[in-house]
């Protein structure tokens, strides 16, 4: 524990506040504006979208500025993409906010690093806390996200602008948090040294593989549900206020366990928690096709937020192990990459099949996600297992 980690997590809490918000109002915001209901969620597909197109570019500027300068460079960008949001809402210019919200991009890729920096800033025996601790900070944006997108929705005549444009103000606020957190320089090395191996060999190991298809698809399920939440209760007739506090309730469930998964991890295994983390979204599935009530919103989002937590978590620490430091920069845009494709097919999909088909087979969709998930991840506890066995002999 040290004062830069602290900042930094309240670095995560305040892109948190903005990718909440994002998801609270952008649906909704799209589906005023769209040509055609099932493009209400392009808003919150551009988003991803603009992550998985961004992701090498901040490899880039993560190597040639370092962690800080590449960090405050994404936070620029989240303070014009946030006012350009506001633009297109007060102008009603529904291809402007698509556009504006791939720009936001940028910063969701530079943000996703925050997890990967935090292992830097601390002792290497407390790398797994250090990840859980910053994600934990994501609470923020739990308390704070659904309640400014509610505070601020008719903030100025056109709903949801005066959103966008606190979300400017927050992007500020951590651009100043930023400019105070130091990072360890980047080891010096020599020309004999090489810059590691290449990508392709470090994408075949089993631990790389089962890290980014964990990551990629324990995310783009939970983006599933959670971008199709407001519109569908809104179809089930609650009002905003109640899908606030839904997605609140779904945030802390994100997040919450941050203070207690690392420790989870170093007693019971990296794979025993994912593996709870893909039971936990199969119980969230299960909940979700009993009924629409309010109560079963809360639980199904809240079981979905933990679920993700485990696997998230877990699959940050399981690739903290097939790369080196000289590889950090391209293994982890690959994996960022991978996580937001699989996010970008989800947002889209999730708004054509909630306004086609309805919530429950919007829930079914997810299952065979889930069930690759779980084969993966006892594919690898086998082959560790055996290995285990072979050194022994």
């Amino acid at each position: 524990m040290n004062r830069h980690l602290l900042l930094l997590t309240l670095c995560q809490g305040l892109f948190l506040v903005n990718n909440v918000t994002f998801i609270a109002i952008n649906g909704l915001v799209g589906f005023q504006l769209a040509p055609f209901g099932w493009m209400a969620t392009l808003p919150v597909m551009g988003y991803v979208v603009g992550g998985a197109i961004a992701a090498p570019l901040v490899a880039r500027s993560q190597k040639r500025f370092g962690r800080r300068g590449s960090f405050q460079i994404g936070l620029l960008v989240a303070l014009l993409s946030a006012l350009l949001c506001a633009w297109a809402v007060y102008t009603r210019q529904f291809w402007l906010l698509v556009g504006a919200t791939v720009v936001a991009g940028y910063y969701n890729a530079n943000g996703q690093l925050y997890r990967f920096a935090a292992a830097e800033v601390v002792a290497p025996a407390w790398r797994e806390k250090a990840v859980s601790l910053v994600l934990a900070g994501g609470l923020l944006g739990a308390v704070v996200g659904p309640y400014l997108a509610s505070w601020t929705r008719n903030l100025l005549p056109m709903p949801f602008a005066g959103a966008y444009l606190t979300l400017a103000v927050v992007a500020v606020i951590a651009m100043v948090v930023m400019a105070f957190v130091q990072f360890p320089p980047p080891p010096v090395r020599h020309a004999s040294e090489g810059t590691g191996r290449p990508l392709s060999q470090i994408m075949r190991q089993p631990e790389f593989v089962v890290a980014t298809v964990a990551a990629a698809l324990g995310y783009g399920v939970m983006n599933l549900l959670m971008a199709a939440t407001p519109l569908a209760m809104q179809v089930c007739g609650f009002d905003f206020g109640d899908t606030a506090h839904v997605l609140q309730w779904h945030v802390i469930g994100m997040f919450a366990p941050g203070f207690f998964t690392g420790h989870l991890i170093r007693r019971f295994g990296v794979l025993s928690i994912m593996g709870v983390g893909v039971a936990l979204n199969v119980a969230c599935v299960a909940v979700a096709l009993s009924g629409v009530e309010l109560r079963q919103f809360e639980i199904a989002l809240f079981l979905l937020g933990v679920g993700w937590n485990f696997l998230f978590t877990g699959s940050t620490t399981l690739s903290l192990k097939a790369y080196r430091p000289e590889e950090k920069d391209r293994a982890q845009a690959a994996i960022n990459f991978c996580v937001f494709s699989f996010m970008a097919l989800t947002s889209f999909a999730s708004g054509a099949l909630v306004t086609t088909q309805g919530w429950a087979w919007l829930n079914l969709g997810s299952l065979p996600a889930l069930l690759l998930t779980g084969s993966a991840l006892f594919w690898l506890s086998i082959r560790q297992r055996q290995q285990q066995q072979t050194g022994r002999i």
